[in-house]
């Protein structure tokens, strides 16, 4: 019923970690799992078809990142269900299960995402998902469990199903047919923003995304792309940015204003700090937009084409709510 599509570049360690997690609890489901040799820098891949049972692996000559890997891995998968998952997870009992058994209840539900919790402190919500995403209208997103570098405690208090704006790339259920409806992930975004990407397209095209916090998985993070490099942080913004100026259905130069002044106070704030990596990361990611204007225009005509839902965007801007009004959870956000 499903395949599991892992893009990998390194570490034999958290894969086999991973799959192992797989076999040991998945349950009684017919899967496949799909390993996408991102140009693997080590051979943690050289032996795993011989150790583990029902894995496949598709070998790219380059690295295509975590959209381009995983497009690659849709393209050869045989089942009804994608789930796409991070190398360094390990899955709780009966989750995709769980995932399968929520997609199935709706016929508008696209994917599905788990509880995602710290995978060194269990207790914890995982920066990447939490209890699923939410997006700002100056395209900052969070989670229920995380807002911004805020991380919860998990005491139950975000147990409910509930429709969300995005399912997090750590780990969320799809359905095919609808993954291929959609064109996959943009390869241009490489890695990071691509899933929230997705799921603002799925919700233009009327489909909801959930998240079922019975499923749990448990995430270490920052194994391939160490927290705080410039290539995330790079990453991060010029994904951001490229999200808010082609996914609104109308350009609001007010709306871009307002985020362009959040940008220059990142840049100055890491000045101030001495983090001149970061620094020039958030530059280039700005100087990058303005010399992919053709990108940028190809990109909103083809978002154009999709029908004009109204997805869960939130109306404050959480950067104000965080710093200013010193809002640290997402259960307070409101108040």
């Amino acid at each position: 019923m499903v395949s599991i599509i892992i893009p990998h570049l390194k570490n034999k360690e958290i894969i086999y970690e991973c799959i192992g997690s797989i076999e040991k609890k998945i349950g009684n489901i017919n899967y496949e799992i799909i390993i996408v040799n991102n140009n693997s820098i080590d051979h943690s891949l050289d032996t795993i078809e011989k150790e583990f049972v029902n894995i496949s692996i598709i070998h790219s000559k380059i690295n295509k990142g975590y959209a381009g890997g995983c497009n690659l891995g849709a393209k050869h998968a045989k089942e009804e269900y994608l789930l796409f998952l991070n190398n360094d997870t390990i899955i709780d009992s009966n989750s995709i299960l769980e995932l399968i058994n929520t997609i199935k209840d709706d016929n508008l539900i696209s994917s599905v995402q788990p509880k995602i919790k710290n995978y060194y402190n269990k207790e914890f919500f995982d920066y990447a998902g939490g209890a699923g995403g939410y997006m700002d209208y100056l395209v900052y997103p969070y989670a229920r469990g995380r807002i911004l570098n805020t991380l919860e405690e998990d005491i139950g208090q975000y147990d409910t199903k509930k429709k969300i704006f995005w399912a997090s790339g750590t780990a969320f259920l799809t359905k095919a047919s609808i993954f291929k409806e959609i064109g996959g992930f943009d390869e241009t975004l490489f890695a990071h923003m691509e899933e929230i990407d997705y799921h603002w397209k799925c919700q233009l095209n009327g489909y909801k995304i959930y998240i079922n916090p019975k499923s749990v998985i448990y995430h270490k993070g920052g194994q391939t792309l160490k927290y705080g490099s410039y290539k995330k942080i790079f990453l991060n913004h010029r994904n951001s940015l490229i999200l808010l100026l082609t996914n609104y259905k109308k350009f609001s130069l007010i709306r871009y204003t307002k985020r362009l002044s959040l940008e220059i106070i990142a840049f100055i704030y890491y000045l101030l700090f001495l983090k001149f990596s970061a620094a020039c990361a958030v530059l280039m990611a700005n100087i990058w937009v303005f010399i992919n204007i053709a990108y940028l225009i190809k990109r909103k005509k083809d978002n154009d084409r999709y029908n004009n839902n109204q997805p869960l965007i939130s109306n404050y801007s959480i950067i104000k709510k965080y710093y200013l009004n010193n809002k640290k959870k997402y259960s307070q956000l409101n108040n």
